[in-house]
Protein backbone atom coordinates (compact mmCIF):
# COMPACT_ATOMS: atom_id res chain seq x y z
CA UNK A 1 0.00 0.00 0.00
CA UNK A 2 1.07 3.51 -0.93
CA UNK A 3 0.85 6.16 2.04
CA UNK A 4 -0.06 9.89 0.98
CA UNK A 5 3.12 11.28 -0.66
CA UNK A 6 4.99 13.43 0.81
CA UNK A 7 5.44 16.15 -2.16
CA UNK A 8 2.16 16.18 -3.31
CA UNK A 9 1.76 19.72 -2.76
CA UNK A 10 4.95 20.87 -3.43
CA UNK A 11 6.28 18.75 -6.55
CA UNK A 12 8.34 21.07 -9.13
CA UNK A 13 8.51 20.98 -12.72
CA UNK A 14 9.37 17.63 -14.17
CA UNK A 15 12.09 17.37 -17.26
CA UNK A 16 11.67 14.59 -19.78
CA UNK A 17 12.39 11.21 -18.86
CA UNK A 18 15.47 10.91 -21.25
CA UNK A 19 16.61 14.33 -20.01
CA UNK A 20 16.72 12.50 -16.69
CA UNK A 21 18.36 9.15 -18.14
CA UNK A 22 20.91 11.66 -19.20
CA UNK A 23 21.70 13.46 -16.07
CA UNK A 24 21.28 10.80 -14.03
CA UNK A 25 24.18 8.37 -15.88
CA UNK A 26 26.19 11.67 -17.15
CA UNK A 27 29.32 9.77 -16.64
CA UNK A 28 28.54 6.73 -17.79
CA UNK A 29 26.96 8.15 -21.22
CA UNK A 30 30.35 10.03 -21.54
CA UNK A 31 32.59 6.79 -21.10
CA UNK A 32 30.25 4.70 -23.08
CA UNK A 33 31.31 7.19 -25.90
CA UNK A 34 35.02 7.06 -25.13
CA UNK A 35 34.78 3.45 -25.17
CA UNK A 36 32.86 3.47 -28.73
CA UNK A 37 36.05 5.45 -30.13
CA UNK A 38 38.65 3.14 -28.02
CA UNK A 39 37.25 0.53 -29.68
CA UNK A 40 37.56 1.67 -33.12
CA UNK A 41 41.34 3.41 -32.74
CA UNK A 42 42.10 0.24 -31.43
CA UNK A 43 39.87 -2.18 -33.83
CA UNK A 44 42.23 -0.29 -36.50
CA UNK A 45 45.67 -0.33 -35.46
CA UNK A 46 44.97 -4.23 -34.10
CA UNK A 47 44.28 -4.89 -38.19
CA UNK A 48 47.09 -3.16 -39.17
CA UNK A 49 49.58 -4.85 -36.98
CA UNK A 50 47.50 -8.17 -38.12
CA UNK A 51 48.48 -7.34 -41.56
CA UNK A 52 51.95 -6.90 -40.91
CA UNK A 53 52.15 -10.07 -38.56
CA UNK A 54 53.47 -8.24 -35.86
CA UNK A 55 53.41 -10.71 -32.68
CA UNK A 56 53.82 -7.99 -30.20
CA UNK A 57 51.72 -5.71 -31.39
CA UNK A 58 49.14 -7.60 -32.96
CA UNK A 59 49.06 -9.46 -28.65
CA UNK A 60 49.60 -5.75 -27.24
CA UNK A 61 46.51 -3.80 -29.74
CA UNK A 62 44.07 -6.79 -29.10
CA UNK A 63 44.43 -6.70 -25.70
CA UNK A 64 43.12 -3.14 -25.86
CA UNK A 65 40.44 -3.44 -28.57
CA UNK A 66 39.14 -6.28 -26.80
CA UNK A 67 39.10 -4.44 -23.20
CA UNK A 68 37.44 -1.09 -24.62
CA UNK A 69 35.05 -2.93 -26.90
CA UNK A 70 33.75 -5.59 -23.49
CA UNK A 71 33.65 -2.09 -21.88
CA UNK A 72 30.99 -0.77 -24.48
CA UNK A 73 28.53 -3.05 -22.87
CA UNK A 74 29.47 -3.08 -19.09
CA UNK A 75 29.14 0.56 -19.54
CA UNK A 76 25.65 -0.03 -20.84
CA UNK A 77 24.43 -2.67 -18.12
CA UNK A 78 25.83 -0.23 -15.70
CA UNK A 79 23.87 3.30 -16.97
CA UNK A 80 20.52 0.66 -16.72
CA UNK A 81 21.28 0.00 -13.43
CA UNK A 82 22.07 3.54 -12.48
CA UNK A 83 18.35 4.57 -13.87
CA UNK A 84 16.90 1.81 -11.53
CA UNK A 85 18.66 3.61 -9.08
CA UNK A 86 17.18 7.29 -10.26
CA UNK A 87 13.66 5.39 -10.18
CA UNK A 88 14.01 4.19 -6.93
CA UNK A 89 14.95 6.81 -5.04
CA UNK A 90 12.82 9.31 -6.55
CA UNK A 91 10.18 7.08 -5.52
CA UNK A 92 11.17 6.92 -2.20
CA UNK A 93 12.03 10.80 -1.85
CA UNK A 94 8.78 11.62 -2.98
CA UNK A 95 6.88 9.33 -0.56
CA UNK A 96 8.88 10.11 2.41
CA UNK A 97 10.45 13.13 1.77
CA UNK A 98 14.33 13.27 2.37
CA UNK A 99 16.13 11.09 5.27
CA UNK A 100 19.56 9.66 5.86
CA UNK A 101 18.37 6.43 5.71
CA UNK A 102 17.42 6.82 1.71
CA UNK A 103 20.33 8.14 0.73
CA UNK A 104 22.67 6.36 2.65
CA UNK A 105 21.88 3.95 0.25
CA UNK A 106 23.09 5.56 -2.63
CA UNK A 107 26.08 6.86 -1.17
CA UNK A 108 28.62 4.13 -2.55
CA UNK A 109 29.31 5.15 -5.69
CA UNK A 110 29.52 8.11 -7.95
CA UNK A 111 27.34 6.96 -10.48
CA UNK A 112 24.93 6.11 -7.47
CA UNK A 113 25.46 9.41 -5.70
CA UNK A 114 24.85 10.87 -9.33
CA UNK A 115 21.56 8.99 -9.97
CA UNK A 116 20.22 9.91 -6.70
CA UNK A 117 21.03 13.40 -7.10
CA UNK A 118 19.18 13.87 -10.22
CA UNK A 119 16.26 12.72 -8.69
CA UNK A 120 16.82 14.90 -5.23
CA UNK A 121 17.00 17.68 -7.37
CA UNK A 122 13.52 16.85 -9.53
CA UNK A 123 11.84 17.27 -6.45
CA UNK A 124 13.33 20.02 -4.45
CA UNK A 125 16.02 18.08 -2.54
CA UNK A 126 19.47 19.23 -4.16
CA UNK A 127 20.70 21.39 -1.90
CA UNK A 128 20.00 18.09 1.05
CA UNK A 129 21.34 16.36 -1.25
CA UNK A 130 24.99 17.88 -1.76
CA UNK A 131 25.37 18.98 1.95
CA UNK A 132 24.50 14.95 3.17
CA UNK A 133 26.76 14.03 0.77
CA UNK A 134 29.29 16.40 1.39
CA UNK A 135 28.95 15.38 5.46
CA UNK A 136 29.31 12.45 4.78
CA UNK A 137 32.81 12.89 3.16
CA UNK A 138 32.18 13.24 -0.38
CA UNK A 139 33.49 15.41 -3.30
CA UNK A 140 33.53 15.70 -6.92
CA UNK A 141 36.97 13.87 -7.04
CA UNK A 142 35.47 10.94 -5.96
CA UNK A 143 34.87 8.23 -8.91
CA UNK A 144 36.11 4.75 -7.23
CA UNK A 145 33.38 3.44 -5.18
CA UNK A 146 33.78 2.41 -1.67
CA UNK A 147 33.44 -1.21 -2.56
CA UNK A 148 36.45 -0.97 -3.96
CA UNK A 149 38.48 0.28 -1.60
CA UNK A 150 37.22 -2.11 0.77
CA UNK A 151 37.21 -5.43 -0.81
CA UNK A 152 39.95 -5.52 -3.70
CA UNK A 153 38.68 -9.22 -4.55
CA UNK A 154 34.86 -7.17 -5.33
CA UNK A 155 35.06 -8.24 -9.02
CA UNK A 156 33.91 -12.38 -7.83
CA UNK A 157 31.56 -10.68 -5.45
CA UNK A 158 27.80 -11.75 -6.82
CA UNK A 159 26.34 -8.66 -4.85
CA UNK A 160 28.73 -6.65 -7.03
CA UNK A 161 28.14 -7.85 -10.28
CA UNK A 162 23.66 -7.64 -9.26
CA UNK A 163 23.98 -4.47 -7.90
CA UNK A 164 26.17 -2.70 -10.67
CA UNK A 165 25.84 -5.20 -14.26
CA UNK A 166 22.34 -7.04 -13.36
CA UNK A 167 19.63 -4.37 -11.38
CA UNK A 168 16.28 -5.73 -11.61
CA UNK A 169 13.69 -3.86 -13.66
CA UNK A 170 11.87 -0.94 -11.46
CA UNK A 171 9.00 0.23 -12.13
CA UNK A 172 8.07 3.69 -11.36
CA UNK A 173 5.11 4.06 -8.87
CA UNK A 174 4.05 7.78 -9.72
CA UNK A 175 4.05 9.29 -13.67
CA UNK A 176 5.93 12.24 -12.46
CA UNK A 177 5.33 14.25 -15.60
CA UNK A 178 1.08 13.73 -15.37
CA UNK A 179 1.07 14.33 -11.75
CA UNK A 180 2.72 17.74 -11.59
CA UNK A 181 0.12 18.46 -14.78
CA UNK A 182 -2.70 17.45 -12.63
CA UNK A 183 -1.77 19.53 -10.10
CA UNK A 184 -0.78 22.24 -11.95
CA UNK A 185 -3.80 22.46 -13.66
CA UNK A 186 -5.99 21.68 -10.93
Amino acid sequence: MISKPYLLEFLPEQPNRLVSYWVAGKLIHISFAIFIIESYVFGILFMESYSNASFFWIIFWGVLFGFSFIHIFLVLADGWSRFQDYKRAKDQLFLYGFHNKIINQYAGSQCQRSAFSTAAKELGFAKETKEHFYNLGYRWYHFIPDYIMKDPFFFYKKYFLKRTFFETYYKPKFNFQQLYLELRYK
